[in-house]
């Protein structure tokens, strides 16, 4: 298993290489909570988190909005009460890149380290 939470996303342009299906599973299979999104435009890693009401959950969404700043790589968002729901995926390659696996386990180790 890769620990991608340690690992620094890269800048990504429209030739870098695009996840293989194999590195997909294999995050998904370690990382059980985040789903592949095949309703959408392009492949994307989603995951819902909980909360007990709207104040925490928008916290988070700003724990999440800085990260994103941070590492120039952004998701998408949906603040509702009681959750929120994250999806990454790289613009540029329309497609699931490694950013997308560091961004997500990101994600994980900020909601289980603060929530």
């Amino acid at each position: 298993m890769i620990d991608y939470s340690n690992k620094i996303c890269e800048a990504c342009s429209v030739d870098a290489p695009k996840a293989t299906q194999s590195e997909i599973e294999d995050f998904l299979k370690n990382h059980n909570e985040w789903y592949l999104a095949t309703d959408v435009e392009f492949p994307q890693l989603r995951r819902e988190f909980k909360f007990n009401d709207f104040s925490t959950a928008q916290k988070f969404t700003n724990i999440i909005s800085d990260l994103a700043e941070e590492e120039g790589h952004h998701p998408s968002i949906l603040l509702e009460y009681g959750k929120v729901t994250i999806s990454w995926w790289s613009h540029k390659i329309q497609s699931l890149h490694v950013n997308d696996f560091i961004l997500s386990s990101k994600t994980e180790e900020l909601y289980n380290s603060k929530f």
